[in-house]
């Protein structure tokens, strides 16, 4: 075998440099907004997506995620996806209902039996089919939901088991009517705010606390000024990846086929990991001092009645209801 002189080895690794270089330079990043850390479930399935996007388009597509609200609050990044700016955003389900309030179904307390249940009702086309393309007069196109856990109310002083528990307690909701009043049915006063306000708030009695599920609370660190954990089990909300509907309908119908095909697997991927997580987060707070308190779910449940009755109202609200209760026991 012939042996290559020194000048050729080296001219062959600046070749190998100038195509990884061109191969990089090929690749089209869209970027997604996320206001939860590297590591989170939602991050960690949207990174595999990505990474079998790449692999299936032969590099020329990827998603790169900004954690921690870096591209700004959920609010202003569905905005900035509305008015094409930004490809894509994580997004909790309550903030779609400024465009729709036919989401707010899936937003209501206790709608849903267990996470299972909310797993087969996001990937039922005949139940969610119209409901995700409704925003596309609106240009936004809503691709699929994940599982962000459970959602509980924690304290900063006081332990909850009950709605009078909850009175005269400020405490931070997502920014929609529905959790708004959600939070005061419950007994409290429900205060809307960013996510990367709270733990000052919570720490400069801004507020009394907030409500979140374990793994968020646990990840962001609220439970380093929300010691009191109190399990209302009051909410399992959706978030929901959106993309810019003029962007989406302009892909390559090979890119567009990717997506079809594997957004279910992205689903049940994250709802997995999300499941697991939900444990160990909880554990991990108990040893740094949190206090779990048992709550009294039952008379929660009977508190926020009147909210379904006000927020159930339409027909087309109605008949989705109506579905999601229809699978609460299926297998």
């Amino acid at each position: 075998m012939k042996k290559l002189g020194v000048m050729s080895v080296a001219a062959l690794a600046v070749a190998s440099v100038v195509s990884f270089s061109a191969q990089a330079a090929d690749t089209t990043v869209w970027k997604l907004a996320f206001n939860q850390p590297e590591g989170h479930p939602e991050y960690v399935a949207v990174q595999h997506f990505s990474d079998k996007l790449k692999n299936a388009t032969n590099g020329k597509y990827a998603i790169e995620i900004f954690p921690n609200e870096l591209l700004g609050s959920q609010k202003e990044t569905i905005e900035m996806v509305q008015n094409g700016s930004l490809e894509f955003s994580m997004v909790a389900g309550s903030l779609l209902e400024n465009w729709n309030p036919d989401f707010a179904v899936f937003n209501l307390p206790y709608v849903f039996k267990d996470y299972r249940h909310l797993q087969r009702v996001v990937k039922d086309k005949a139940v969610v089919g119209d409901l995700f393309k409704s925003l596309e007069g609106k240009g936004l196109t809503v691709l699929c939901a994940q599982y962000s856990g459970t959602r509980n109310v924690y304290t900063k002083n006081k332990e909850v088991r009950n709605p009078d528990d909850l009175k005269g307690l400020k405490i931070r909701v997502m920014q929609s009517d529905t959790m708004v009043k959600m939070l005061n049915y419950m007994g409290g006063t429900g205060t809307p705010m960013g996510q990367g306000e709270v733990y000052t708030a919570i720490q400069t009695g801004v507020l009394d606390g907030a409500e979140n599920n374990e793994v968020t609370y646990y990840a962001l660190k609220q439970h380093e000024v929300g010691p009191i954990y109190n399990t209302t089990g009051h909410l399992m909300m959706p978030d929901y990846i959106v993309t810019n509907t003029q962007f989406f309908n302009g892909l390559p119908d090979d890119v567009k086929k990717f997506f079809a095909d594997n957004l279910d697997s992205l689903v049940d991927e994250e709802f997995d990991l999300f499941q697991a997580q939900v444990s160990k987060s909880l554990e991990a707070a108990k040893k740094e001092g949190t206090k779990v308190i048992e709550a009294d779910k039952d008379s929660f449940k009977k508190a926020v009645e009147p909210l379904i009755a006000e927020k159930v109202n339409t027909p087309s609200a109605k008949a989705l209801y109506e579905a999601v209760q229809k699978s609460r026991d299926a297998k």
